[in-house]
């Protein structure tokens, strides 16, 4: 095996298998994790445009070098309570794969943590509570020095229907 196919190999199995470099930031004193290689930048709080009729989670707009980016406030979509922004809120500029192409949104966190490198043997699957709720968009559960962090499958946190809806505000 040629050293193209091995390294093509283990970055199957990083992206299957959750293993890697994960972006760790916090929602209500609970730790979060997205995969490195899904996030493009992390900025400070800046002026969100709102856009009328969007569902609550959806603040708006802003525009990052000529570029407009929806945002997507991360509490709300996981019916946690609003809060208000603080110097420690950031967007995480992520990219999310849509069935017709590739979309940059932002989401508000708390605060951003760290880069955190987890091994496959500190991964375990999400739990499953039930045939009722939907818990795809969660890639694993790292184990870190007696604490876990949720890790997240950014592509699959909006539903097909809502990210269709952000490619139309943008």
């Amino acid at each position: 095996m040629d050293r193209a196919t091995k390294d093509m190999d283990q970055a199957i199995k990083a992206t299957t298998t959750g293993l890697g470099k994960y972006l760790t930031f916090t929602l209500d004193e609970e730790e979060y994790g997205i995969g490195i290689l899904k996030v493009k930048e992390i900025i400070g709080m800046m002026a969100i445009t709102s856009v009328p009729r969007t569902p609550e989670f959806v603040k708006g707009v802003i525009n990052l070098r000529g570029k407009v980016i929806p945002i997507v406030d991360l509490r709300l979509k996981f019916s946690m309570e609003a809060i208000p922004y603080s110097e420690r809120t950031c967007i995480i500029v992520v990219e999310i794969d849509s069935h017709e192409a590739t979309v940059l949104i932002g989401i508000v966190v708390d605060a951003v943590s760290e880069v955190l490198n987890v091994r496959e043997e500190d991964i375990e699957e999400a739990p499953r509570f039930g045939t009722k709720l939907d818990t795809d968009y969660i890639l694993g559960m790292a184990k870190t020095e007696g604490a876990v962090k949720i890790l997240l499958n950014i592509d699959k946190v909006l539903s097909t229907k809502e990210i269709e809806g952000l490619e139309k505000v943008s």
